[in-house]
């Protein structure tokens, strides 16, 4: 059975609190309800409620119509950073915190058609992409490896630190990273840069994901030849060392760090035999910059398995706004694509959406079904310090149109963060700075969004279905 997945929430608040309620097993229509509230698709929402927002989870018959009400309804629920449904089978509420442990639940529908919390919680880590195989949520980031490959210098290289939570046995583990493991991370290239994962797609028994390139750490920069000239630093990019910690959050870099890439005018999609990552290919393409959508320190998946046989790459060329000339890309936004049975790109496939979009780049890719991708576009270029991720438009693969969706509130304030799949159609999150905020149906062959179900509440976080 095919999956929908979906992530939600990026766009709220990071939210609190301990109670746990269940839905009323009232039928009858609350005050502001159509009488649509008892259903299986989900809605995860945010009210505000007294000593600040509280986060439910609501239920509807339909997205295409109908008004329900958040305030005094739904699970009252801890709040997530991300809303993942497994299928149609699971919700977990997936939470993020920088640099630390946090804490994730899980939701099934129960046999009287409510939202029930499983009983098992996870402590999960830090991570900067996530994604599905076979029966795992699958976490990823990059940081230290074992201390006992240290430099003279004492400097950690870098490694992958992966995270599976099995959905159907409610177990979590991480990755067991020793001196004995195979290293990946460091000098995952041949050119001594470390990556980060950005995407995890399943293809058959392989995952796709693009290797993005976070130029050289302390470990890195540190290597020399036997002249003691650098291994890993290009010739003129010296200066491009830092000579003291600083930075903040996602930015952070410390002294004797290259921060930021060197190749920024090359792409790299990793394939991996399995959910360890230990055995992979690497592919590489100098159509377009690397394959990530990035807000801080979480990294977009542009890597994306369509009906077709092909994985289509999404580059926004993020390394455009790099603060150096040496490393930013002369490459514009774009998308190219992979032949899985080949297992190599398809030279002949490149559309430049830069040029589609009149000079913007856009922040997310969510594959839709047969031709049609979905696209949160910026409304300016993506070196503008003011742009504004605040519209969207449908891209079809086999004839390279991009197409801006009709139908869309001119004062969108937040999406949902990943649409709702069903029947060909995408259903997203729209919260306006007027009016209560509702779900729109996607229609990607016209390329036109419909107002469908109005929730009465201060945010929409996400959408899904529970069976």
């Amino acid at each position: 059975m095919k999956k929908n997945y979906f992530f939600a929430g990026l766009l709220a608040t990071a939210m609190t609190g301990m109670a746990l309620t269940a839905c009323s097993d009232d039928d009858e229509p609350k005050p502001g309800d159509s009488g649509d509230s008892k259903g299986n698709y989900v809605i995860a929402a945010t009210v505000n409620a007294s000593g600040g927002k509280t986060p439910v989870l609501l239920t509807a018959r339909s997205l295409e119509s109908g008004e329900i009400t958040a305030a005094g309804n739904g699970l009252v629920n801890d709040g997530a950073s991300y809303w993942v449904f497994y299928g149609n089978k699971y919700l977990y509420g997936l939470t993020y915190n920088q640099g630390s442990d946090a804490a994730t639940q899980s939701f099934v529908m129960n046999a009287d058609n409510e939202i029930e919390k499983r009983p098992q919680q996870y402590n999960t880590k830090r991570f900067t992409t996530y994604g599905f195989y076979e029966q795992y949520i699958m976490t990823t980031s990059t940081g230290d490896g074992p201390t006992e490959l240290n430099d003279d210098h004492g400097y950690t290289p870098k490694s992958f630190l992966v995270s599976y939570l099995d959905v159907e046995k409610q177990e979590y583990q991480t990755n067991k990273v020793t001196k004995d493991t195979p290293f990946l991370s460091e000098n995952f290239l041949g050119n001594g840069e470390f990556v980060t994962l950005t995407g995890i797609e399943q293809v058959g028994g392989k995952i796709y994901s693009a290797a993005t390139p976070m130029g050289l750490s302390q470990y890195g920069c540190a290597q020399t030849h036997e002249d003691g000239s650098y291994k890993w630093v290009l010739p003129g990019n010296e200066g491009l060392i830092k000579t003291e910690s600083g930075g903040s959050g996602s930015s952070q870099y410390k002294k004797g760090e290259l921060q930021w890439t060197q190749f920024p005018d090359e792409c790299w999609v990793a394939i991996f035999a399995d959910q360890t990552l230990t055995e992979r290919k690497l592919l590489k393409t100098d159509q377009i910059s690397y394959a990530a959508g990035r807000y801080k320190s979480q990294y977009y998946q542009m890597v994306w398995r369509a009906d077709d046989g092909y994985v289509y790459v999404f580059s926004p060329s993020y390394a455009k706004t790099a603060s150096d000339v040496r490393q930013q890309t002369t490459l514009p936004a774009g998308v190219v694509r992979i032949d899985t049975k080949a297992e190599d790109f398809d030279a002949g496939y490149y559309y430049n959406l830069e040029e589609k979009a009149n000079g913007a780049s856009f922040l997310r890719t969510w594959y839709i079904s047969g031709n049609y991708f979905l696209m949160l576009m910026y409304d300016k270029a993506i070196t503008a310090s003011d742009k504004v991720a605040n519209r969207l438009a449908v891209f079809d693969v086999s004839t390279g149109s991009l197409t801006y969706v009709n139908g869309i509130p001119s004062d969108v304030s937040g999406f949902g963060d990943t649409p709702y799949i069903e029947n060909g159609n995408a259903y997203i999150a729209v919260t306006t700075t007027s009016g209560n905020p509702a779900i729109y149906k996607i229609t990607p062959a016209d390329a036109t969004a419909t107002k469908g179900l109005v929730v009465n509440a201060t945010q929409l976080n996400g959408i899904g279905k529970l069976e």
